[in-house]
């Protein structure tokens, strides 16, 4: 990763973590999707691809496991997953989402995020209500 792709990633974070997560309001902002993409794009084609969005996801979700026991629970994951798509990224209904579960859940939403199927994303599909969500759960 570059050096202006941390920074970008890391002042993402920091304005984030500045705003509560009810707001939303960085996850449907352009400049949002344009950060994120920067930042999520290792190979710098232009989009995010599945490899690209899961090794992001899994970065994530180690920062997240607080209490470092390869699991999170609602108050580890501070929103990024919505109460109403809990259930579908908890498919064993233990409370808690694994690291598995987390990655397979990216799966998921990377698939409805990509309407054309063309295996990437783009700025414009992050943009999206699916590329929102996705991009909840690869950039805090």
């Amino acid at each position: 990763m570059k050096l202006t792709n941390l920074k970008t990633l890391t002042l993402a974070s920091l304005l984030a973590a500045s705003l509560p997560a009810s707001m939303g309001v960085i996850a449907v902002s352009p400049a949002f999707a344009a950060s994120a993409l920067a930042a999520l794009d290792t190979d710098k084609d232009g989009t995010v691809d599945l490899a690209e969005a899961k090794a992001a996801a899994g970065a994530l979700f180690d920062k997240l496991d607080a209490d470092h026991d390869g699991t999170l629970d609602h108050k580890e994951l501070h929103g990024h997953i919505s109460a109403k798509n809990w259930a579908v990224a908890d498919p064993d209904n233990d409370k808690t989402i694994s690291k598995d579960e987390y990655l397979a859940y990216v799966g998921t939403l990377f698939k409805r995020a990509d309407p054309d199927n063309d295996g990437t994303l783009d700025a414009e599909e992050l943009k999206s209500p699916a590329g929102r969500a996705l991009s909840r759960l690869l950039v805090k």
